[in-house]
């Protein structure tokens, strides 16, 4: 995709003659008609995504709440017998947080690493490149639309957990309910666009989903708290960025984590999460706008 052409002048953008002597009312040849923000299309793009998703919203929204639901079953009736309380909460209320941010990433990370690779396998990938938007309008309207996807899911499991038994979700930190929420989205959905640009293939999406994505949710402390691991898991939990994401959602909905003593410290994991989306964003836009995989 060329990169656009610089705004008109007022003298380029007024009518002028053509060869024939006639007035013209379009602009010159190389003078562009969208300036700025393409709003339109990228609102086009947003709304393309969101309603495929939504077409089989039954395997997009519901069945991950379905897949979660059934996680909170098994360990819960495994390791939470007996009354067991962990970070002073029931069991389940304590798994309960970190499943539904699970999800919310895991879901982001599936809506976004589908766009591109969809387009490159079916030979549909020219109508995300042709049309008149820059790559970091292209990068917002597929972030975007994976948050919105997670951020569905993420209801949609929250509401099924609150119903179910045993388990108490409140709002003890609002602002670490949605900046965590919205910081493992976008992460997520940054690695899943990455990803989609790197693939060729279905199988490629497939070995980073479960080579990568569902290990470091696994060992995120979704089901543990680091006082139970030895010292060297614990550091190798603390390197992981799935880790503080959970805890800090977790912190917004039960008022406990255990990154750290007090607040300061998942402020400081919330700033961090903040700074590595940004690395990772420059990375990616970087990559889409060079065009490797997508224009070769």
């Amino acid at each position: 995709m060329a990169d656009r052409v610089p705004a008109s002048t007022s003298s380029e953008a007024t009518p002028h003659r053509d060869s024939s002597g006639g007035v013209n009312r379009f602009p010159q040849r190389g003078v562009p008609i969208i300036t700025g923000i393409n709003r339109i299309g990228l609102w086009s793009l947003y709304m393309k995504e969101v309603r495929r998703f939504l077409k089989v919203q039954t395997q997009t929204i519901w069945a991950p709440a379905v897949t979660t639901l059934l996680f909170l079953v098994i360990f819960t009736v495994a390791l939470g017998r007996e009354g067991r309380v962990v970070l002073g909460v029931p069991f389940a209320s304590f798994v309960a947080p970190g499943l539904i941010a699970m999800a919310m990433m895991q879901n982001s990370f599936a809506n976004s690493s589908f766009s591109l690779l969809s387009g490159k396998i079916q030979g549909t990938i020219i109508d995300l490149l042709m049309p008149p938007l820059s790559e970091g309008e292209l990068m917002t309207g597929i972030v975007a639309s994976a948050v919105t996807r997670a951020i569905m899911v993420g209801c949609t499991v929250a509401l099924a957990m609150a119903l179910w038994p045993g388990v108490k979700l409140g709002a003890a930190h609002p602002w670490a309910i949605a900046w965590f929420g919205l910081m493992g989205s976008m992460m997520l959905a940054t690695l899943g666009l990455a990803t989609s640009i790197w693939a060729e293939k279905f199988d490629h999406n497939a070995a980073i989903t479960n080579f990568v994505i569902a290990p470091l949710s696994l060992l995120s402390g979704t089901f543990y708290v680091l006082d139970n691991l030895s010292p060297a898991f614990q550091a190798v939990s603390r390197a992981n960025p799935f880790f503080y994401v959970i805890s800090g959602f977790r912190y917004g909905l039960l008022g406990e984590s255990d990154i750290g003593t007090g607040p300061w410290p998942v402020v400081q994991a919330g700033i961090a999460l903040a700074l590595l989306n940004a690395v990772m964003a420059i990375a990616t836009y970087r990559l889409l706008k060079s065009g490797w995989k997508l224009k070769d």
